[in-house]
């Protein structure tokens, strides 16, 4: 018996210990995103301010150039609101589900099969956040500006930043090589979804 509660608590110990660590890094990561983004966004404003002073005149030459800025920052932010909202119904999603497999091990009629079997679930998607983030960290070390991926037992779907042209079959393979290397799947198994 002691054994049995021993290894029930081990399990436990560390399905809390990876679902805290993926917590932090889908925190930590998003709030860098935030900051460098606030930052850019402030330095272009301000370029653009000081810009408008220098000239100290309103022409059609400078509302365009303006105006097209305008609309490449517009579909910028549409394609980054894309990435922090599908991160947070990724998160969320996984939440919810941690949280049923919490509640179902903390009723008082469970069986301590049921409870193993949801611990370990738990642990599984802790596993899942921790590799996405890598994952995500890898494919962006490759010069793409932004991604997100979402993982799970048999497949992995990866949606991330492409030039109006659509990614290069070089490009499609770097991030095909990097998910092969980090989750042993194959090829059949991963979907690309380019975000222009």
């Amino acid at each position: 018996m002691k054994m049995k509660m021993f290894k029930r608590n081990a399990v436990i110990i560390t399905a809390v210990a990876f679902l805290g660590a993926a917590v932090y890094l889908n925190w930590s990561y998003g709030k860098n995103e935030n900051e460098a983004a606030a930052g850019v966004k402030n330095s272009s404003d301000e370029a653009a301010i000081n810009e408008y002073i220098q000239q100290g005149e309103e022409t059609s030459l400078f509302y365009e150039p303006e105006s097209e800025t305008q609309a490449a920052a517009a579909v910028h932010n549409d394609v980054s609101d894309y990435f922090a909202t599908a991160r947070l119904t990724r998160q969320q999603a996984r939440d919810s589900a941690i949280s049923i497999l919490r509640e179902a091990t903390e009723l008082e009629n469970a069986t301590q099969e049921a409870i193993d079997g949801a611990m370990a679930e738990m642990s599984v998607m802790a596993g899942f956040s921790l590799d996405e983030v890598e994952i995500e960290s890898l494919i962006k070390a490759k010069g793409f500006a932004e991604c997100v991926v979402f993982l799970d037992d048999d497949s992995v779907t990866v949606a991330v930043s492409a030039p109006t042209e659509g990614l290069s079959s070089s490009q499609v393979s770097k991030i095909t090589d990097i998910i092969l290397s980090e989750t042993g799947l194959s090829t059949e198994q991963i979907k690309i979804i380019e975000v222009k």
